[in-house]
């Protein structure tokens, strides 16, 4: 019989003992019943974490703090909690509690034969990693924590951390009584860890039970799980453990211990091993096969695939197990990628930069002006040097995109992830070596254009159909709470029942454009001049209704035309209203257009369509976005055409504008006091403030686009400054944050009130923010 109450050490427990230490400290107690080298540890149990409770008299303060709180708003939510964290961490232990955790400690030192050893703390939820529920990356770990006053600290820090605003709120949207979840703690040996990752037992990507993926970077696994580097990964094959695949990233940073002190740094690895380090392979193929003979192993002893973090230690070179969990996103169905030569060496034709991921083979067809978008057929490879809106049909029916030019912020780019057509962009000469009639396959996962019909992605039956949408409703249910709004961006209407059930906060930014091209056709003076403006603010509506109905309540900020004078030029009737510029993507767009005798009627008819979406179908849920404002002026005179079409700036319809011009950043408390919100369109911020085309292939491969640029992030920063002076929000719309996990971390600490990203990104983009939210808060609560 154990001598302790409140301490079981990891080979007296196992998987039927969550109610004890929670779902991460039974995962591990199972592990090590079966044999799985893990680090040796204990767990304090979550009958600690309500003893402790109890004896501090904490429970009725805590509730007398959740019973009066609004969870809907953030400050509010964010105030409490941290008035409860605060009275759990600032608590005396109790006595018996102290001594068991200390003796506990104590005797695991002598175990391993270390004196006040570094330990891993970790937060065990009891309703973590159920099947109707899922805690899991609510509360915290701390690592390289060493000292019984160290240790003491942060299990209550622990404890604290159930008391997160993100993990109430959880609790509370799904039902849970707060007082029914405690935690235990788990105190596990701190590995050293030369490598780490995460590895699945079943590939996550094509949803294949028979491959093993394994993602690998230098230092601590934190940099992997958090997303503050892009791990190399690679596909295992189980039944001859070959290796199929290996993607070599480049790792810029890591994390490792402090060398005084407790707890972690991030440091450049260039710095710490080496730049010969960055893009070399993490892991030998040895090691690779190694891990996935465990991976193997463990999955056997559950019986179903599993997700597991692992590291290779410095000093021992041994391999720990960390922990496992089931994987809960594979769909019913598999989707195996075929390679059909399989005997012939795979020939590359073409490589660019990976935009719209997926696989695509079909037919090539160049097309080199907007005249021939015709001969693209349904499943044919469209090539081009770069694409336009008049395009978008075109693009629409392709199999894949591939361009010479264009970044990952390029027309292109952006219209193929939100059709979901694979797309590669920046191929330089790809129009030149793919010739019309050849038969390629576009692999825009790893932006590698191939000769013939190589791989194949087999079609879903209806039951995988299924699947997908009930696994997507999953996401949505499990995705963490963030403090960060995180919006949807949407160009095409049609689209929005695929991605509705994703876990977004509303729409931050629905392009009109898409309306334009493909369900009006023709340019709005035109139908004016022939009568037809009825047609756009009938269309118009329609499409934008599609949008509104299908996500209300949550907001859709409708961004109004902002086509450039090239662009409108395709439209029907476009060249006999529009002039010729030599530079469009600086000229004759956005508002200026507008309030322009020669476009304010057009204007109008869009005004009219966003009243009839409002008025006469109910949807109050759709707000205005106005792109490309340079001036106040200009602003106040589109405001009063709107306020005369009915469209009245109140706190039932807002109106934002696109912050893109640097004008708006100088003057930003004077644009504050005149709109409602503010959204960073970073891609043309970025190209006005560095001077830099962001269509401009040469540009764009030397580095010199970056949203991450010093000055364009001053301009953030001071604008975020201004507006919330002012009480007003700021978003941004584009690919940014989800590039860049340090981009998004830095927006994150300035304050920005939400972000809006393409669907493919938004579930990626919200487990970021969450994550680096959490380790602001956990660094505020360390201060």
């Amino acid at each position: 019989m154990s001598k302790y109450k409140y301490i079981k050490w990891f080979n007296e427990i196992d998987k039927n003992d969550i109610p004890m230490v929670g779902g991460k400290g039974a995962n591990l107690g199972e592990l090590t019943q079966k044999g799985v080298n893990v680090p040796p540890g204990f767990c304090v149990t979550a009958d600690a974490y309500n003893e402790f409770i109890r004896l501090t008299d904490l429970k009725e303060k805590i509730f007398n703090i959740v019973s009066n709180m609004n969870i809907d708003d953030n400050k509010e939510l964010n105030e409490k909690c941290g008035e409860i964290r605060n009275m759990i961490v600032s608590a005396n232990t109790p006595n018996e509690l102290k001594e068991e955790i200390i003796n506990a400690y104590k005797e695991f030192s002598q175990k391993i034969s270390i004196k006040d050893p570094a330990v891993a703390i970790r937060s065990s939820a009891t309703a973590e990693d159920l099947p109707e529920a899922s805690f899991a990356g609510q509360q915290d770990t701390y690592l390289e924590i060493a000292g019984i006053e160290e240790v003491m600290k942060h299990a209550k820090m622990c404890w604290a951390s159930l008391w997160t605003s993100r993990a109430t709120y959880y609790r509370e949207n799904k039902g849970f009584n707060h007082f029914d979840v405690a935690l235990s703690v788990v105190v596990q040996k701190m590995v050293n860890s030369q490598k780490s990752g995460v590895m699945f037992t079943a590939n996550p990507i094509n949803n294949n039970r028979k491959e093993v993926m394994i993602n690998a970077s230098w230092g601590l696994g934190e940099a992997v799980v958090s997303g503050i580097v892009t791990p190399d990964e690679y596909t295992v094959e189980k039944e001859n453990m070959n290796i199929l695949d290996r993607h070599i990233s480049e790792k810029n940073v890591m994390i490792v211990k402090k060398d005084q002190g407790v707890g972690t740094v991030e440091v450049e690895v260039k710095e710490y091993l080496g730049a010969d380090k960055i893009s070399s392979q993490c892991l030998s193929d040895e090691e690779i096969n190694v891990l996935a003979k465990n991976g193997m192993l463990i999955e056997d002893l559950y019986n179903a695939p599993q997700d597991i973090e692992w590291a290779l230690d410095k000093d021992t070179k041994e391999l720990y197990i960390l922990q496992s969990r089931p994987i809960t996103t594979l769909k019913g169905e598999v989707e195996e990628m075929k390679d059909n030569n399989s005997t012939e060496e795979l020939t590359v034709l073409a490589r660019g930069l990976a935009a719209s991921p997926g696989i695509g083979s079909g037919k090539v067809i160049k097309i080199n002006s907007i005249d021939e978008i015709e001969r693209v057929k349904d499943g044919d490879i469209l090539v081009t040097v770069m694409t336009n809106p008049d395009m978008v049909p075109a693009m629409r029916k392709a199999a894949a995109v591939v361009t010479d030019e264009g970044g990952r912020t390029c027309h292109a780019a952006i219209v193929s992830r939100e059709l979901g057509v694979p797309c590669i962009v920046g191929a330089k000469d790809a129009s030149e070596k793919l010739n019309d009639g050849d038969v390629v396959t576009v692999d825009a996962t790893r932006g590698v254009v191939y000769k013939g019909k190589v791989l194949q992605q087999e079609e879903k039956s209806n039951e995988g159909q299924s699947a997908a949408v009930l696994n997507e409703e999953l996401l949505h249910k499990l995705a963490p709470i963030t403090g960060t709004k995180i919006y949807m961006n949407l160009g095409e209407p049609s689209i929005i029942k695929k991605y509705k059930h994703l876990p977004f906060d509303g729409i931050g930014l629905m392009r009109t454009e898409f309306i334009f091209t493909n369900m009006v056709g023709a340019h709005p003076m035109y139908l004016l001049r022939t009568g037809q403006g009825n047609l756009l603010v009938e269309k118009m509506s329609e499409g934008i209704t599609k949008v509104a109905q299908e996500i209300y309540p949550k907001p859709i900020v409708v961004r109004l035309s902002d086509f450039r004078t090239n662009e409108f030029r395709g439209l029907k009737g476009g060249d006999e209203v529009e002039p010729i510029e030599n530079n469009p993507m600086i000229g004759w767009r956005g508002v200026s257009r507008y309030i322009s005798p020669e476009y304010e009627e057009g204007f109008r008819l869009e005004c009219k369509a966003l009243k009839k979406v409002r008025e006469e179908y109910g949807l109050t849920n759709v707000w205005a976005m106005l792109p490309f404002v340079r001036t106040t002026w200009e602003l106040k005179r589109v405001k009063e055409i709107m306020a005369s079409e009915g469209l009245i700036q109140n706190p039932n319809f807002k109106i934002w504008i696109m912050a893109e011009v640097p004008s708006v950043i100088f003057q930003a408390e004077e644009f504050a006091q005149l709109v409602d919100g503010f959204s960073i369109g970073s891609n043309d911020l970025t190209q006005l403030i560095l001077g830099a085309d962001r269509d401009s292939g040469i540009l764009n491969s030397m580095g010199y686009f970056d949203e991450r640029d010093p000055a364009v992030k001053k301009a953030i920063s001071t604008l975020i400054k201004a507006a919330h002076k002012h009480g007003k929000t700021v978003s941004i719309c584009g690919q940014g944050p989800s590039l860049y996990p340090e981009f998004a971390e830095f927006l994150v600490r300035e304050g920005i009130d939400s972000m809006s990203i393409n669907p493919d990104t938004v579930a990626y983009t919200r487990k970021l923010v969450a994550s680096v939210e959490q380790r602001i808060l956990l660094n505020s609560i360390r201060k």
